[in-house]
């Protein structure tokens, strides 16, 4: 037993007031963090163990109990240690919406999380949130050239790419600032989403990964959901499901068209899939987690699919088509 371990024991026994319990990996995490499933008198808890020295359990508490108070069906924060980095959580299951979407559940699911998530954004209080602001959306769009173009791929870019990459990334960024700011999750996709969390009625999913919550675009969170990095629906299904989303918010945003709706919700997803890929090369490279990397194919396919409808990302897409036929081996290889 490792000494952290020791440690989460020990503080565990003191709170429970005894060592009669089990103890079981719950699930990874991209970051430090990592979750126990806790069994004790035929009860099941989360404990969240968050090294101080990596990781910071005050936002996640401070954004659970914004996100409670307005009904989303969040883990409850039963014991908590900051110094330690120790959090006991109420259990939501393990029934991951990616576990369940199919052909026959997607429409009721998606209109599910939907609803959630318009909740998020129309009720929870965003302030003190940190701003999804211009240096956070290029700091994100940045680990794209650098972790999997330059890392990954072993790309030497041209003078012409690094300059079609900068205007391509100032278009992203201009067009997700001039959206309007919401409460923003980060990371609301089928991983995230639970089936039927505890306490709470079928319809409220249970939501889970909420800690690094800003404010910021209002169409991000939906396209974390709609163009999820683990899991792909044909293009007409998608823009349906945001058809039906743009029809709830639009009598609060009477002054945008779907039209203009439609192209931050593409733009929107080409910031974040390039993040996205970003991430899962650099969590290769950098922190030894290399099962991330057969998603980075269907990740880019999003902004590929794009090709022929934004003139402004012609460049960008042509050099995405290179990498996949070129390195189409490599992405799946750590």
């Amino acid at each position: 037993m490792t000494k952290r371990l020791q440690q989460l024991n020990q503080w565990l026994s003191k709170i429970i007031g005894s060592e009669d319990y089990q103890l079981q990996p719950a699930s990874g995490d991209a970051s430090f963090r990592r979750y126990f499933r806790l069994t004790h008198n035929n009860e099941t808890y989360i404990v969240m163990d968050a090294p101080r020295a990596q990781e910071d359990c005050s936002p996640f508490i401070d954004v659970a109990e914004r996100l409670f108070a307005v009904n989303i069906n969040v883990p409850k924060i039963i014991e908590k240690d900051l110094k330690q980095g120790f959090l006991l959580l109420s259990d939501l299951g393990n029934e991951q919406y990616l576990d369940h979407l199919t052909e026959e559940s997607a429409d009721k699911l998606y209109q599910d999380a939907m609803r959630a998530l318009f909740c998020m954004q129309q009720q929870t209080d965003t302030n003190g949130l940190p701003p999804y602001d211009e240096k956070l959306l290029l700091q994100e769009m940045e680990l794209f050239r650098h972790w999997l173009l330059e890392k990954h791929i072993g790309l030497d870019l041209s003078g012409e790419n690094q300059a079609m990459l900068d205007e391509v990334f100032k278009l992203l960024l201009d067009e997700s600032l001039a959206q309007p700011r919401v409460f923003v999750h980060r990371d609301y996709h089928s991983r995230n989403i639970m089936i039927n969390g505890s306490g709470f009625d079928p319809g409220n999913p249970g939501v889970l990964d909420f800690q690094d919550a800003v404010c910021g675009p209002f169409t991000y969170d939906l396209v974390s959901l709609l163009k999820d990095c683990y899991i792909k629906w044909p293009g007409q299904q998608i823009r349906g499901w945001a058809h039906n989303f743009f029809e709830k918010i639009a009598e609060n945003h009477p002054d945008i068209d779907e039209e203009k709706f439609m192209r931050w919700f593409d733009l929107m997803g080409v910031q974040r899939h390039l993040k996205a890929s970003g991430i899962f090369a650099r969590l290769c490279h950098r922190d030894g987690k290399s099962g991330y990397l057969a998603d980075i194919p269907r990740t880019l396919s999003y902004i590929v699919d794009l090709n022929g409808e934004y003139p402004e990302l012609r460049g960008l897409i042509e050099l995405i088509q290179g990498i996949s036929i070129a390195e189409a081996n490599k992405l799946c290889e750590p």
